[in-house]
């Protein structure tokens, strides 16, 4: 299938490995010419490096933390008019919401919810007046299936989808659609960092936690980043023009729900 983003200008964030990655070696593979955002360059450089090595495609990189204005505007300059945004960062520690006071519940707001919605701020207006674009926020499928470790992503990433909720009827007849991912299980370094973070001395090994939540999932497996890559390189074709604040779960059908 052709998906029509041959040329177009990519901006992603969180893209040196994982989810971030698949998501561009996806579209750097249909012919976009990305731009690679990411803290750590000597990561960054790597995987921008096997992209090309991959693809043929066109990639930049910026190393900067977009948690902070001085790298979000860093990351901005280095890709003035994308036609492509994805939103990804990574989440905050399980633990007991008994132990969050203040300072935990803003930096997750800061981590997980502010930044995506500042970058939206400094590129959905070019977006709209150029007649294309496409936002891409990966989040979490906690938004629907509430971890209860996972307090402070639960609410700081549904923040981001009720935002986005409202900007994404508001930018469609511009040709601007804004969508979330809201992936499962994925076999990623954050999902590894999250099984540590609910290691307790005396409970189960990492290895069982591991094992367990991929039999307890319907598909009897973690995702692979790549599956992620091929939705977010399809949200943002030519093809998903009339798709708009949808909240697409990728989880090996683990939400329990009908709708």
């Amino acid at each position: 299938m052709e998906l029509g983003l041959s040329g177009k200008r990519a901006l992603l964030t969180g893209a040196s490995r994982g989810m971030g990655r698949a998501c561009a070696m996806a579209i750097a593979a249909e012919g976009a010419e990305i731009t690679m955002a990411s803290r750590g360059a000597e990561e960054l450089e790597r995987a921008a490096a096997e992209i090309r090595q991959a693809t043929g495609a066109t990639v930049h990189t910026v190393a900067a933390d977009v948690t902070t204005e001085e790298g979000r505007t860093k990351i901005l300059a280095a890709c003035e008019a994308p036609d492509i945004l994805l939103n990804n960062a990574g989440g905050a520690p399980p633990g007991d919401f008994r132990d969050w006071g203040h300072d935990e519940w803003i930096g997750a707001v800061e981590l997980m919810m502010l930044p995506a919605i500042l970058m939206m701020r400094g590129t959905v207006d070019g977006m709209m007046e150029r007649g294309f674009g496409r936002i891409v926020n990966i989040v979490s499928r906690s938004v629907k299936i509430p971890q209860l470790e996972l307090g402070l992503s639960n609410g700081a990433r549904s923040g981001l989808v009720g935002f986005t909720a409202g900007l994404a009827r508001q930018t469609i007849r511009k040709g601007v659609t804004i969508n979330n991912i809201l992936p499962g299980i994925v076999d990623s370094d954050g999902q590894r960092d999250h099984i540590r973070g609910m290691l307790e001395e005396g409970g189960e090994s990492f290895e069982e936690i591991w094992d367990r939540r991929a039999a307890s999932n319907p598909a009897g497996r973690y995702g692979r980043p790549e599956e992620i890559g091929a939705w977010f390189a399809f949200l943002c074709s030519h093809h998903s023009g009339f798709v708009t604040g949808q909240n697409l779960l990728v989880d090996g059908g683990s939400y329990p729900g009908t709708y």
